[in-house]
């Protein structure tokens, strides 16, 4: 299973809600860390097409320096994800086929930006959703930020539509994290008749 949602939308709460249950959850930012981690082929990579220049002086990548260093120059964002995202989808696909139980989330917070067609092992995706004002208000809250600023870090984000073009289920996430994990619930019991062949997807 895909878990996606926007920025503030309550994936962190999602995923925890399944781990509650048993269920292992891979996650796409613990392995994009792990994909350029100090002593890995990802790092050496990085290093030969970046320069020792983004490693910080103990010899681990310097993310502050990487993060200006893509920001000013999209050519240079497409190589590090040209580098990273091949070794997430990896390391994501591995994870998930291993677990045990009768099946696996994966947690990938930009799954509608990089494409559906980039995962075509997920059976289904499901998108954690919710109204912008709420997430909005989470973000200000979550981050303290203006809204200005959290206003562009949605923007800066594929758009709500496109998220909920390539889901199978949704959860609307906009009341209390007690109704988020009853939703949760009810699709981690449909999840486990699917695996069993007790329900059609």
């Amino acid at each position: 299973i895909g878990l996606t949602g926007g920025i503030a939308s309550g994936k962190t709460a999602a995923t925890r809600a399944f781990e509650r249950r048993g269920v292992i959850v891979a996650d796409a930012d613990v392995a994009a860390r792990d994909a350029v981690a100090m002593g890995s082929a990802g790092l050496a990579e990085v290093v030969d097409r970046f320069g020792t220049e983004v490693l910080s002086a103990d010899g681990d990548l310097d993310r502050a320096a990487m993060r200006q260093r893509i920001f000013e120059d999209p050519e240079a964002r497409r190589q590090l994800e040209a580098i990273i995202h091949p070794r997430v989808r990896a390391a994501l696909r591995t994870q998930c086929e291993t677990a045990p139980g009768p099946y696996a989330v994966a947690a990938i917070p930009l799954l509608a930006e990089g494409g559906r067609a980039a995962y075509p092992w997920l059976q289904r995706v499901l998108v954690i959703d919710g109204p912008a004002d709420v997430q909005m208000a989470r973000l200000v809250a979550r981050d303290g930020i203006d809204a200005g600023l959290a206003g562009r870090m949605v923007a800066s984000q594929a758009t709500r539509e496109s998220r909920l073009a390539i889901a199978d289920d949704v959860v609307v996430n906009d009341g209390t994290l007690e109704a988020l994990d009853v939703a949760i619930g009810a699709l981690d019991l449909r999840y486990r008749e699917i695996a069993a062949g007790l329900a059609s997807p």
